[in-house]
Protein backbone atom coordinates (compact mmCIF):
# COMPACT_ATOMS: atom_id res chain seq x y z
CA UNK A 1 0.00 0.00 0.00
CA UNK A 2 2.70 2.10 0.77
CA UNK A 3 4.29 2.02 -2.63
CA UNK A 4 0.87 3.12 -4.15
CA UNK A 5 0.74 5.93 -1.99
CA UNK A 6 4.12 7.03 -3.36
CA UNK A 7 2.98 6.33 -7.02
CA UNK A 8 -0.38 8.22 -6.30
CA UNK A 9 1.84 11.24 -4.68
CA UNK A 10 4.41 11.55 -7.47
CA UNK A 11 2.09 11.57 -10.00
CA UNK A 12 -0.10 14.27 -8.34
CA UNK A 13 3.12 16.22 -8.17
CA UNK A 14 4.12 16.19 -11.54
CA UNK A 15 0.16 16.28 -12.50
CA UNK A 16 -0.62 19.19 -10.22
CA UNK A 17 -3.47 17.30 -8.98
CA UNK A 18 -5.00 15.07 -5.90
CA UNK A 19 -3.13 11.87 -5.86
CA UNK A 20 -6.24 9.50 -6.13
CA UNK A 21 -7.23 12.15 -9.31
CA UNK A 22 -3.85 11.51 -10.52
CA UNK A 23 -4.42 7.57 -10.17
CA UNK A 24 -7.40 8.14 -12.59
CA UNK A 25 -5.71 9.91 -14.61
CA UNK A 26 -3.98 6.80 -15.92
CA UNK A 27 -7.56 5.25 -16.58
CA UNK A 28 -9.86 7.84 -17.65
CA UNK A 29 -7.86 11.37 -18.91
CA UNK A 30 -10.07 13.92 -17.36
CA UNK A 31 -12.33 12.38 -14.98
CA UNK A 32 -12.11 13.28 -11.62
CA UNK A 33 -13.03 12.19 -7.88
CA UNK A 34 -15.38 14.97 -7.27
CA UNK A 35 -17.59 14.55 -10.23
CA UNK A 36 -17.62 11.60 -10.18
CA UNK A 37 -18.65 10.86 -6.36
CA UNK A 38 -22.41 13.17 -6.98
CA UNK A 39 -23.15 10.62 -9.87
CA UNK A 40 -21.86 7.88 -7.79
CA UNK A 41 -23.87 8.21 -4.43
CA UNK A 42 -27.20 9.33 -6.60
CA UNK A 43 -26.95 6.01 -8.13
CA UNK A 44 -26.24 4.08 -4.59
CA UNK A 45 -29.09 5.75 -3.34
CA UNK A 46 -31.33 4.97 -6.09
CA UNK A 47 -30.33 1.33 -6.27
CA UNK A 48 -30.92 1.37 -2.36
CA UNK A 49 -34.37 1.30 -3.08
CA UNK A 50 -34.55 -0.53 -6.36
CA UNK A 51 -32.99 -3.53 -6.27
CA UNK A 52 -35.47 -4.69 -3.52
CA UNK A 53 -38.61 -3.86 -6.20
CA UNK A 54 -36.49 -5.78 -8.92
CA UNK A 55 -36.39 -8.59 -7.03
CA UNK A 56 -39.97 -8.69 -5.97
CA UNK A 57 -41.13 -8.08 -9.28
CA UNK A 58 -38.45 -10.71 -10.87
CA UNK A 59 -39.85 -13.30 -8.15
CA UNK A 60 -43.49 -12.17 -9.49
CA UNK A 61 -42.66 -12.75 -12.96
CA UNK A 62 -41.11 -16.38 -12.26
CA UNK A 63 -44.33 -17.44 -10.21
CA UNK A 64 -46.12 -16.51 -13.59
CA UNK A 65 -43.35 -18.03 -15.81
CA UNK A 66 -41.08 -20.06 -14.42
CA UNK A 67 -37.44 -20.15 -16.41
CA UNK A 68 -37.43 -22.65 -19.45
CA UNK A 69 -34.29 -24.82 -18.42
CA UNK A 70 -31.18 -25.28 -21.04
CA UNK A 71 -31.68 -27.71 -23.71
CA UNK A 72 -27.90 -29.04 -23.88
CA UNK A 73 -25.66 -29.77 -24.32
CA UNK A 74 -24.36 -27.12 -26.48
CA UNK A 75 -21.15 -27.92 -28.70
CA UNK A 76 -18.49 -25.59 -28.18
CA UNK A 77 -17.89 -25.42 -32.10
CA UNK A 78 -21.85 -24.58 -32.52
CA UNK A 79 -21.56 -21.76 -29.65
CA UNK A 80 -18.69 -20.24 -31.81
CA UNK A 81 -20.11 -20.50 -34.63
CA UNK A 82 -23.64 -18.53 -33.19
CA UNK A 83 -21.05 -15.66 -31.79
CA UNK A 84 -19.08 -15.16 -34.81
CA UNK A 85 -22.42 -14.56 -36.91
CA UNK A 86 -23.66 -12.04 -33.85
CA UNK A 87 -20.37 -10.83 -34.51
CA UNK A 88 -20.46 -10.27 -37.83
CA UNK A 89 -23.63 -8.94 -38.04
CA UNK A 90 -23.43 -6.23 -35.45
CA UNK A 91 -20.37 -5.30 -37.50
CA UNK A 92 -16.83 -6.60 -36.61
CA UNK A 93 -14.67 -7.08 -39.15
CA UNK A 94 -13.13 -10.60 -39.35
CA UNK A 95 -10.60 -10.02 -41.71
CA UNK A 96 -8.87 -7.52 -38.88
CA UNK A 97 -9.65 -9.92 -36.15
CA UNK A 98 -10.48 -13.25 -34.18
CA UNK A 99 -11.93 -14.68 -31.72
CA UNK A 100 -10.39 -17.78 -29.34
CA UNK A 101 -10.55 -18.87 -26.12
CA UNK A 102 -9.24 -18.11 -22.84
CA UNK A 103 -9.79 -18.53 -19.54
CA UNK A 104 -11.41 -15.22 -19.11
CA UNK A 105 -12.70 -12.70 -21.91
CA UNK A 106 -11.20 -10.42 -22.99
CA UNK A 107 -10.20 -8.23 -25.95
CA UNK A 108 -6.20 -6.61 -27.00
CA UNK A 109 -4.35 -6.53 -30.18
CA UNK A 110 -4.15 -3.29 -32.46
CA UNK A 111 -7.11 -1.84 -34.50
CA UNK A 112 -6.01 -4.10 -37.66
CA UNK A 113 -5.80 -7.27 -35.63
CA UNK A 114 -8.35 -7.44 -32.89
CA UNK A 115 -7.77 -10.52 -30.78
CA UNK A 116 -10.98 -11.41 -28.89
CA UNK A 117 -11.57 -14.58 -27.00
CA UNK A 118 -14.50 -16.08 -24.18
CA UNK A 119 -14.78 -19.10 -22.66
CA UNK A 120 -17.45 -21.74 -23.36
CA UNK A 121 -19.52 -24.58 -20.75
CA UNK A 122 -21.45 -26.80 -23.07
CA UNK A 123 -24.38 -26.50 -20.04
CA UNK A 124 -25.72 -23.27 -21.41
CA UNK A 125 -24.81 -20.86 -24.35
CA UNK A 126 -25.76 -17.58 -23.10
CA UNK A 127 -22.59 -16.62 -20.78
CA UNK A 128 -20.09 -17.67 -23.63
CA UNK A 129 -22.51 -15.87 -25.76
CA UNK A 130 -22.84 -12.96 -23.87
CA UNK A 131 -18.90 -12.65 -23.10
CA UNK A 132 -18.38 -12.34 -27.05
CA UNK A 133 -20.49 -9.36 -27.67
CA UNK A 134 -19.21 -7.76 -24.65
CA UNK A 135 -15.69 -8.48 -26.24
CA UNK A 136 -17.21 -7.44 -29.64
CA UNK A 137 -18.05 -4.05 -28.34
CA UNK A 138 -14.43 -3.30 -27.39
CA UNK A 139 -13.63 -4.50 -31.02
CA UNK A 140 -15.98 -2.47 -32.49
CA UNK A 141 -14.16 0.33 -30.63
CA UNK A 142 -10.85 -0.30 -31.56
CA UNK A 143 -11.70 -1.20 -35.51
CA UNK A 144 -13.67 2.08 -35.70
CA UNK A 145 -10.64 4.46 -34.33
CA UNK A 146 -9.51 6.86 -37.47
CA UNK A 147 -6.66 5.34 -39.67
CA UNK A 148 -4.95 8.52 -40.48
CA UNK A 149 -4.10 8.77 -36.64
CA UNK A 150 -3.51 5.19 -36.01
CA UNK A 151 0.30 5.69 -34.66
CA UNK A 152 -0.81 8.86 -32.99
CA UNK A 153 -1.77 9.55 -28.80
CA UNK A 154 -4.69 11.27 -30.27
CA UNK A 155 -5.87 8.39 -32.45
CA UNK A 156 -5.80 5.72 -29.54
CA UNK A 157 -9.05 4.89 -27.46
CA UNK A 158 -10.57 7.78 -24.99
CA UNK A 159 -9.76 6.13 -21.63
CA UNK A 160 -11.03 2.88 -19.99
CA UNK A 161 -14.23 4.37 -18.74
CA UNK A 162 -15.11 4.96 -22.52
CA UNK A 163 -13.57 1.58 -23.45
CA UNK A 164 -16.30 -0.03 -21.31
CA UNK A 165 -19.30 2.47 -22.52
CA UNK A 166 -18.82 0.55 -25.63
CA UNK A 167 -18.77 -2.86 -24.97
CA UNK A 168 -21.49 -2.61 -22.45
CA UNK A 169 -23.14 -0.60 -24.79
CA UNK A 170 -23.28 -4.06 -27.05
CA UNK A 171 -23.53 -6.24 -24.19
CA UNK A 172 -26.61 -4.48 -22.16
CA UNK A 173 -28.02 -2.21 -24.47
CA UNK A 174 -28.37 -4.48 -27.69
CA UNK A 175 -27.64 -7.60 -26.57
CA UNK A 176 -29.97 -8.18 -23.66
CA UNK A 177 -33.15 -6.50 -25.19
CA UNK A 178 -36.06 -7.89 -26.43
CA UNK A 179 -35.57 -5.89 -30.42
CA UNK A 180 -31.95 -7.84 -30.52
CA UNK A 181 -33.39 -11.07 -29.20
CA UNK A 182 -36.43 -11.17 -31.91
CA UNK A 183 -33.60 -11.27 -34.55
CA UNK A 184 -30.83 -13.49 -32.53
CA UNK A 185 -33.15 -16.20 -31.40
CA UNK A 186 -33.79 -17.28 -34.66
CA UNK A 187 -29.90 -17.36 -35.43
CA UNK A 188 -29.38 -19.68 -32.28
CA UNK A 189 -31.88 -22.18 -34.00
CA UNK A 190 -29.94 -21.85 -37.14
CA UNK A 191 -26.52 -22.42 -35.65
CA UNK A 192 -26.84 -24.50 -32.62
CA UNK A 193 -29.74 -26.51 -33.92
CA UNK A 194 -33.61 -26.62 -33.70
CA UNK A 195 -33.84 -28.43 -30.93
CA UNK A 196 -31.36 -26.40 -28.69
CA UNK A 197 -34.03 -23.90 -28.42
CA UNK A 198 -37.11 -25.71 -29.20
CA UNK A 199 -40.02 -23.90 -27.54
CA UNK A 200 -38.14 -20.75 -26.79
CA UNK A 201 -39.68 -17.65 -26.64
CA UNK A 202 -37.38 -14.07 -26.81
CA UNK A 203 -39.38 -13.96 -23.06
CA UNK A 204 -37.83 -16.71 -22.17
CA UNK A 205 -34.18 -15.79 -23.44
CA UNK A 206 -34.72 -12.51 -21.52
CA UNK A 207 -35.62 -14.16 -18.00
CA UNK A 208 -32.17 -16.05 -18.19
CA UNK A 209 -30.26 -12.36 -19.67
CA UNK A 210 -32.78 -10.06 -16.95
CA UNK A 211 -31.55 -11.95 -13.44
CA UNK A 212 -31.22 -9.51 -10.42
CA UNK A 213 -29.72 -11.07 -7.59
CA UNK A 214 -27.42 -10.18 -4.33
CA UNK A 215 -24.28 -11.87 -4.57
CA UNK A 216 -20.07 -11.31 -2.97
CA UNK A 217 -18.49 -11.38 -6.95
CA UNK A 218 -18.03 -8.15 -8.56
CA UNK A 219 -17.02 -10.23 -12.22
CA UNK A 220 -20.66 -12.03 -11.70
CA UNK A 221 -22.54 -9.66 -10.66
CA UNK A 222 -25.71 -8.31 -12.86
CA UNK A 223 -26.37 -5.08 -14.39
CA UNK A 224 -28.15 -3.62 -11.59
CA UNK A 225 -26.09 -5.04 -8.50
CA UNK A 226 -22.80 -4.54 -10.34
CA UNK A 227 -22.68 -0.74 -9.44
CA UNK A 228 -22.61 -1.36 -5.93
CA UNK A 229 -19.40 -3.63 -6.44
CA UNK A 230 -17.39 -0.98 -8.01
CA UNK A 231 -19.06 1.93 -5.45
CA UNK A 232 -17.37 0.30 -2.61
CA UNK A 233 -13.99 -0.19 -4.19
CA UNK A 234 -14.75 3.46 -5.16
CA UNK A 235 -15.08 4.88 -2.03
CA UNK A 236 -12.11 2.56 -0.20
CA UNK A 237 -9.27 2.88 -2.71
CA UNK A 238 -9.71 6.92 -1.89
CA UNK A 239 -9.51 6.65 1.64
CA UNK A 240 -6.54 3.91 1.22
CA UNK A 241 -4.29 5.89 -1.13
CA UNK A 242 -5.49 9.18 0.86
CA UNK A 243 -4.22 7.05 3.79
CA UNK A 244 -7.30 7.39 6.05
CA UNK A 245 -7.69 3.53 5.78
CA UNK A 246 -4.82 1.13 6.53
CA UNK A 247 -4.46 -1.87 4.48
CA UNK A 248 -4.66 -3.97 7.42
CA UNK A 249 -8.28 -2.30 8.02
CA UNK A 250 -9.71 -3.52 5.28
CA UNK A 251 -11.74 -6.37 5.54
CA UNK A 252 -13.84 -4.81 8.43
CA UNK A 253 -14.54 -1.72 5.90
CA UNK A 254 -15.24 -4.09 2.83
CA UNK A 255 -17.65 -5.86 5.20
CA UNK A 256 -19.25 -2.90 6.57
CA UNK A 257 -19.85 -1.40 3.45
CA UNK A 258 -21.27 -5.22 1.80
CA UNK A 259 -23.64 -5.43 4.36
CA UNK A 260 -25.07 -2.06 4.28
CA UNK A 261 -25.01 -2.13 0.31
CA UNK A 262 -25.99 -5.95 -0.62
CA UNK A 263 -26.80 -7.16 2.82
CA UNK A 264 -23.89 -9.37 3.10
CA UNK A 265 -20.83 -9.96 4.96
CA UNK A 266 -18.17 -11.22 4.21
CA UNK A 267 -15.89 -10.61 7.30
CA UNK A 268 -14.57 -14.53 7.66
CA UNK A 269 -14.43 -15.14 3.94
CA UNK A 270 -12.08 -12.61 2.91
CA UNK A 271 -11.43 -14.54 -0.88
CA UNK A 272 -14.57 -13.53 -1.83
CA UNK A 273 -14.99 -10.08 -0.43
CA UNK A 274 -10.76 -8.40 -0.81
CA UNK A 275 -9.27 -11.10 -2.17
CA UNK A 276 -11.21 -11.33 -4.95
CA UNK A 277 -10.00 -9.04 -7.53
CA UNK A 278 -6.30 -8.20 -8.84
CA UNK A 279 -6.78 -4.36 -9.42
CA UNK A 280 -4.99 -3.47 -5.99
CA UNK A 281 -2.69 -6.37 -5.45
CA UNK A 282 -1.17 -5.04 -8.90
CA UNK A 283 -1.52 -1.05 -7.77
CA UNK A 284 -3.87 -0.31 -10.36
CA UNK A 285 -5.98 2.18 -8.11
CA UNK A 286 -8.22 4.43 -10.04
CA UNK A 287 -9.30 1.85 -12.37
CA UNK A 288 -12.56 0.18 -11.18
CA UNK A 289 -14.82 3.34 -11.31
CA UNK A 290 -14.18 2.84 -15.92
CA UNK A 291 -16.03 0.07 -15.19
CA UNK A 292 -19.48 1.37 -13.75
CA UNK A 293 -18.93 4.92 -15.83
CA UNK A 294 -19.03 2.73 -18.96
CA UNK A 295 -22.02 1.58 -18.22
CA UNK A 296 -23.62 5.18 -17.36
CA UNK A 297 -22.13 6.45 -20.91
CA UNK A 298 -23.79 3.72 -22.38
CA UNK A 299 -27.14 4.17 -21.38
CA UNK A 300 -26.44 8.31 -22.05
CA UNK A 301 -25.51 6.88 -25.54
CA UNK A 302 -28.55 4.80 -26.05
CA UNK A 303 -30.72 7.59 -24.94
CA UNK A 304 -29.35 10.05 -27.57
CA UNK A 305 -29.57 7.41 -29.90
CA UNK A 306 -32.77 6.24 -29.73
CA UNK A 307 -33.86 10.35 -29.89
CA UNK A 308 -31.97 10.73 -33.03
CA UNK A 309 -33.24 7.44 -34.75
CA UNK A 310 -36.78 6.30 -33.35
CA UNK A 311 -36.67 3.62 -35.34
CA UNK A 312 -33.78 1.73 -34.22
CA UNK A 313 -35.37 -0.88 -32.57
CA UNK A 314 -37.16 -1.81 -35.76
CA UNK A 315 -33.83 -2.15 -37.07
CA UNK A 316 -32.02 -3.82 -34.64
CA UNK A 317 -35.24 -6.92 -34.97
CA UNK A 318 -33.98 -6.80 -38.64
CA UNK A 319 -30.60 -7.20 -38.19
CA UNK A 320 -29.81 -3.86 -39.26
CA UNK A 321 -26.53 -2.47 -37.06
CA UNK A 322 -25.98 0.46 -39.68
CA UNK A 323 -27.60 3.47 -37.43
CA UNK A 324 -26.02 2.17 -34.25
CA UNK A 325 -23.08 2.00 -35.65
CA UNK A 326 -22.87 5.00 -37.64
CA UNK A 327 -23.66 6.66 -34.58
CA UNK A 328 -21.11 5.84 -32.57
CA UNK A 329 -18.33 5.95 -35.56
CA UNK A 330 -19.46 9.27 -35.82
CA UNK A 331 -19.27 10.87 -32.16
CA UNK A 332 -17.49 8.35 -30.60
CA UNK A 333 -14.79 6.45 -32.63
CA UNK A 334 -13.58 8.46 -34.68
CA UNK A 335 -13.08 11.33 -32.15
CA UNK A 336 -10.33 8.92 -30.62
CA UNK A 337 -8.67 11.10 -28.06
CA UNK A 338 -9.16 14.50 -29.39
CA UNK A 339 -10.83 15.48 -26.03
CA UNK A 340 -11.10 14.43 -22.81
CA UNK A 341 -13.75 11.60 -21.46
CA UNK A 342 -15.83 14.43 -19.76
CA UNK A 343 -16.21 16.47 -23.12
CA UNK A 344 -16.63 13.50 -25.34
CA UNK A 345 -19.55 12.45 -23.24
CA UNK A 346 -20.87 15.94 -23.48
CA UNK A 347 -19.72 16.55 -27.01
CA UNK A 348 -21.87 13.23 -27.92
CA UNK A 349 -24.69 13.33 -25.43
CA UNK A 350 -25.30 17.15 -25.39
CA UNK A 351 -25.10 16.93 -21.98
CA UNK A 352 -22.47 16.18 -18.67
CA UNK A 353 -22.44 12.41 -17.28
CA UNK A 354 -25.49 11.74 -15.46
CA UNK A 355 -26.77 8.41 -13.75
CA UNK A 356 -30.86 9.42 -15.22
CA UNK A 357 -30.81 7.46 -18.22
CA UNK A 358 -28.91 4.31 -16.16
CA UNK A 359 -31.61 4.96 -13.69
CA UNK A 360 -34.16 5.33 -15.82
CA UNK A 361 -32.98 2.25 -18.35
CA UNK A 362 -32.96 -0.25 -14.91
CA UNK A 363 -36.91 0.44 -14.66
CA UNK A 364 -37.95 0.05 -17.58
CA UNK A 365 -36.15 -3.40 -18.05
CA UNK A 366 -36.91 -4.92 -14.64
CA UNK A 367 -40.16 -3.28 -13.21
CA UNK A 368 -42.31 -2.50 -16.44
Amino acid sequence: MSLARQEAQLRADVLKLDPYDAMIEQYDPGNRAAQIAPVFAELKTFLANFIPKALTAQEHRRRKRPRKPFQGPYPIEKQKALGEALMRAIGFDFTHGRLDVSHHPFCGGVPDDVRMTTRYTTDEFLSALMGILHETGHGLYEQGLPKQWAHWPVGQARGMGMHESQSLFVELQLARSPAFWEFALPKAAEYLGKDAVKGWSVDDVLSHVHDVERGFIRVDADEATYPLHVILRFELEQDLIGGKLAAKDVPEAWDEKMKAYLGLSTIDNPRDGPMQDVHWPSGAFGYFPSYTLGALIAAQQWATLSKRHPSVNDDIRSGDFTAVNDWRRDNIWSKASIHSTPDLIELATGEPLTARYFMAHLERRYLN
